[in-house]
């Protein structure tokens, strides 16, 4: 029995010790005095005959790069390599990390092991990296669409600059940086850096915040539809809205009924919510409108089915005067429609035009209650036809068993 015991436990040792030499220690750069920055690339790709000969916007991401004596970049203090084009949903925590074998990143930290922000004023900042304050120089160089790091990539292969500038970052402010195109026809692409506010806002807990940006290049909406993305999933948005449009809300009392002629909440009927402009230059943060989370009758004040549509009209229409038919997805850019339920993915099923994203609340086992229902703050962008939502939540209380 005891010959049993020493041989069980010298098994356990030798399997301890080849976990620990099998473990990858990561060495995290100390930041004295740092900002926190999270990094979206909006440049799309499509293969259309008008945009075969385009190159791939797959980029990495250098900040305060190290130039070598032959001027040529030999290292950066910051590095986002293999960042490719943004997902359409940024949950409010880090999903990235972990999650496949393929380098490639949606959004800067993403998949990266970085020292990331606090939580700050009870909002929790995992998603948006440690990046040095100050005037820091940012540059995004063009690379192969492989799993080759980009500084073990051939010379000639590390030079094909898209933007390279200075920003000003300051220290314990939260930014949002983003890359994209300015001008569809002239084929400009710049930077947008947005300073957020939303944690420094009196927001109430039982509120849900949005706000909406329009970054299309110049020139989209009105483009031919053959240089466009032809995918079916962006149904009203595919050809892009006009630079200034209203916005309307409407909730739904239950995700069950998978309709937009379902039962909708009392005073939530196409409600006007605001009027968003076309803008890719200014980083003014825009305001935020909110609804209320209880806002329907069948809510028990732990959770909420509701969902949100959301209908984008140009100027001088509305849902009473909406001339077009529901399944309409080429309205000439004066409507288009976002459905925000479930996880994003399940359609609903009647025929409409609606682009389908996750719903605005967040439904998660927090304390007794499986799940409990959360506000959150929300931005809801529109880029080239296609529509984004970056979900931001405060800390909650974890699960009791």
């Amino acid at each position: 029995m005891k010959k049993q015991n020493i041989s069980n436990r010298i098994w356990l040792v030798a399997i301890f010790i080849l976990l620990l030499a099998s473990c990858t220690k990561i060495e995290y750069t100390q930041i004295a005095e740092p900002a926190y920055l999270r990094v979206f690339n909006n440049v799309n790709y499509v293969q259309t005959m008008g945009s075969k000969d385009d190159k791939v916007p797959y980029f990495c991401m250098l900040i305060n790069p190290k130039i070598g004596s032959d001027g040529k970049f030999t290292g950066a203090e910051i590095i986002g390599d293999f960042l490719d084009k943004r997902d359409p949903y940024a949950p409010p925590y880090p999903s990235h990390i972990g999650n496949s074998t393929d380098p490639s990143n949606p959004e800067y930290p993403g998949k990266e092991n970085v020292l990331v922000g606090p939580i700050l004023n009870g909002f929790d900042l995992s998603s948006w990296a440690q990046v040095p304050s100050g005037e820091v120089r940012v540059v995004f160089a063009y690379r192969p669409k492989n799993t080759v790091p980009f500084f073990e990539l051939e010379d000639r292969l590390k030079n094909d600059i898209l933007i390279d500038t200075v920003i000003n970052l300051q220290s314990k402010e939260v930014y949002t940086l983003h890359l994209l195109q300015r001008d569809f026809i002239k084929k400009d692409h710049g930077i947008l850096l947005r300073h957020e506010n939303f944690y420094k806002l009196p927001l109430s807990d039982s509120l849900v915040y949005v706000n909406f940006y329009n970054m299309s290049a110049k020139g989209f909406w009105e483009a031919d539809a053959s240089l466009k993305d032809d995918d079916y999933r962006l149904k009203s948005f595919k050809n892009g809205v006009k630079d200034e449009m209203n916005v309307f809300l409407s909730l739904y009392e239950s995700q069950e009924e998978l309709s937009h002629y379902a039962a909708k909440v009392n005073g939530y009927q196409g409600r006007f919510l605001t009027t968003v402009k076309r803008n890719t230059s200014s980083n003014e943060v825009n305001a935020y409108a909110s609804f209320p989370l209880w806002a329907s009758s069948k809510s028990n004040g732990i959770r909420t089915a509701i969902w949100q549509r959301f209908d984008f009209f140009t100027l001088g229409m509305d849902p009473v005067t909406n001339p077009f038919y529901d399944s309409d997805t080429n309205t000439g850019s004066n409507w288009a429609v976002l459905n925000c339920l479930l996880n994003g993915k399940v359609g609903l099923t009647s025929n409409e035009n609606g682009t389908l994203l996750p719903n605005l609340l967040v439904n998660v086992h927090s304390g007794k209650d499986n799940p409990r229902t959360f506000a959150t703050v929300n931005t809801i962008e529109i880029v080239n036809g296609r529509v984004y939502l970056t979900t931001i939540q405060r800390k909650y209380a974890p699960p009791i068993y």
